[in-house]
């Protein structure tokens, strides 16, 4: 699980004014990276999940996740907003960093739980928060979050 997240899958410095707005502008990138075949789909697919409950975590931390046969490759996208958005969290804070992870249907056990839970510890880690908010660098975040969903 070492290159879920490449530096051209991370964006920082953003200017986006909803959770929707944000959700779209990660199906959009994705189609642009290859990793979906339906940027619309792939969009339907993370609003049904949103629908289902808080994806936003604490501290300003969202992990927005879809599962889609829309989804080519499994993938994780990093969004750095230069803003919080109103985002349902488990803290009731807005979001300002999402952490979107898409994956295939053929792999929606395995794959992603496994995103999911090792995004989830990632986000309890002070210094990996304190080093995606403090960087404006997509290789280094993206460096991050790929040796912590790599992890054992």
């Amino acid at each position: 699980m070492s290159q879920f997240v490449t530096e051209s899958g991370v964006f920082v410095n953003q200017s986006i004014e909803s959770r929707e707005e944000l959700i779209r502008f990660v199906c959009d990138k994705a189609l642009e990276l290859g990793c979906v075949s339906d940027a619309d789909a792939a969009y339907d697919a993370f609003m049904a999940r949103e629908a289902m409950g808080e994806t936003g975590m604490t501290d300003g931390f969202a992990v927005p996740h879809a599962k889609s046969s829309a989804i080519t490759a499994p993938a994780v996208l990093v969004v750095k907003n230069d803003h919080p958005v109103e985002w349902p969290s488990f803290d009731g804070r807005p979001v300002d960093v999402a952490i979107a992870l898409l994956v295939p249907d053929d792999e929606a056990g395995n794959t992603h739980i496994k995103l999911l839970s090792k995004t989830a510890v990632l986000l309890m880690r002070d210094e990996f928060k304190n080093l995606v908010r403090g960087s404006e660098d997509p290789k280094e975040i993206a460096d991050a979050v790929n040796a912590g969903v790599s992890e054992d």
